[in-house]
């Protein structure tokens, strides 16, 4: 129901210039309560199209809705109290604590002359236990590892207590436990009525955990759906532009996504040999001095 729509975008072009143009005319709608992956191959667009969702880049043309609103009429604090925003690489230069990192979420909630009170407090210590961070609260954000920083910046983002949640890669760094813990605590929120869209690059989380998925490359979402409907040999081998097979995992109901070996097999093999160091690549030597 359009009542239900959290975010849509409308025809968007979306690039650094018009010279350099990287999703074409792209439309969505997204309803609140949906988990969504955008996944694609590296250079596709996901991160430049949540940076234009998020207002951190403005469309090429085309335009960004937020609760049925143009988003560019939102003011900046007006928008970072309707969507949070995790992007991909936090430079922090100050050895800030992680209490003050998370408690940074609070700010658009407050007036510029307010203090953090008992509700903001509360609120931190929330969302630092539930992203299992409240025993650093009082460590530099500097003397912790890059997989606790990553849940402290995920508390920090869930401090804002936005109805949206923009993500973009939140599991990078992390092993495998706390790739899952962060899936199941945005699938966790998504159940509580907020809504999730998140860049995503482990296939097999994005199939077992999203809601809908959105496959991004040429420019374009190649594909829009539920997980099963996306992760499909055709649709990924045109996205990657590989030959690619998917297995249904019979026992998990996993999705197993492998590669096929692409054309030009020999001549890597003669290449290897070079970067080893082999027989060949001595062979290759001599030919090449006695050409000279």
């Amino acid at each position: 129901m359009a009542e239900d729509i959290v975010l849509s975008a409308e025809h968007v072009r979306a690039g650094y210039g018009h010279h350099m143009e990287v999703l074409h005319d792209v439309s969505f709608a997204v309803q609140r309560g949906e988990m969504v992956g955008l996944i694609g191959p590296n250079g596709a667009g996901k991160s430049t199209l949540l940076k234009t969702l998020r207002g951190i880049m403005e469309p090429l043309s085309g335009q960004v809705f937020l609760h049925g609103q143009p988003a560019s009429e939102f003011t900046n604090r007006a928008f970072a109290c309707e969507a949070a925003y995790l992007q991909q690489t936090v430079e922090i230069s100050f050895g800030y604590s992680v209490r003050e990192i998370v408690m940074a979420g609070r700010y658009p909630r407050l007036k510029w002359w307010e203090k953090e009170g008992a509700d903001d407090e509360r609120i931190v210590d929330a969302c630092m236990e539930y992203t299992g961070v409240l025993e650093l609260a009082h460590k530099s954000i500097h003397a912790i590892s890059g997989g606790q920083r990553q849940r402290v910046l995920l508390a920090k983002v869930l401090a804002q207590q936005t109805p949206l949640l923009f993500l973009d890669e939140p599991s990078t760094g992390l092993d495998i436990f706390y790739q899952e813990e962060i899936f199941r605590f945005c699938r966790e929120l998504c159940a509580a009525g907020k809504t999730v869209l998140m860049v995503v690059h482990e296939l097999s989380l994005a199939a077992k955990f999203c809601s809908r998925l959105m496959l991004v490359g040429q420019q374009a979402i190649l594909a829009d759906g539920e997980p099963e409907h996306v992760l499909t040999a055709e649709n990924l081998s045109r996205a990657y532009r590989v030959p690619v097979r998917v297995v249904k995992n019979p026992l998990t109901g996993s999705y197993e996504v492998f590669t096929e070996p692409a054309d030009g097999a020999a001549r890597r093999d003669e290449l290897l040999q070079i970067i080893a160091g082999g027989a060949d690549a001595a062979a290759m030597g001599k030919e090449s001095e006695q050409a000279g």
